[in-house]
């Protein structure tokens, strides 16, 4: 199976690598408090996706992808609270934000392709 073909996921792993290389640079408490749920919820997105991608059924492929969504929703969450607290730059969330936004976009345009089947 060549996940290669799947582009969406290829922007959510890169989404997952960004958030990586900010929160490995924070201190222990905050990487063990709010940087492990971060890069948590980022990776999930990727991996929702990959398990859609994988699943037989239209139905168990919309079931992740609606997993991969509220993953999304959780990062977003994630990284308004690392702005507000400090640990991430407005630059920096600002241009995450963009990027889970067109992600966003293609995971819905997805569910709605799943749905029509």
């Amino acid at each position: 199976m060549d996940l290669q073909k799947f582009k969406i996921i290829d922007q959510a792993n890169q989404i997952g690598n960004s958030v990586w290389e900010e929160v490995i640079l924070w201190n222990y408490f905050n990487k063990d408090t709010i940087g492990r749920q971060l890069v948590r919820a980022a990776d999930s997105i990727s991996a929702n996706l990959s398990e859609a991608y994988g699943r037989y059924s239209y139905a168990d492929r919309k079931r992740f992808a609606y997993y991969a969504r509220g993953s999304l929703c959780e990062t977003i969450n994630w990284l308004q609270i690392s702005h507000r607290r400090g640990l991430l730059g407005t630059e920096k969330e600002s241009k995450l934000q963009e990027e889970l936004g067109i992600l966003s976009f293609r995971i819905n345009t997805y569910i709605k392709r799943l749905k029509e089947h």
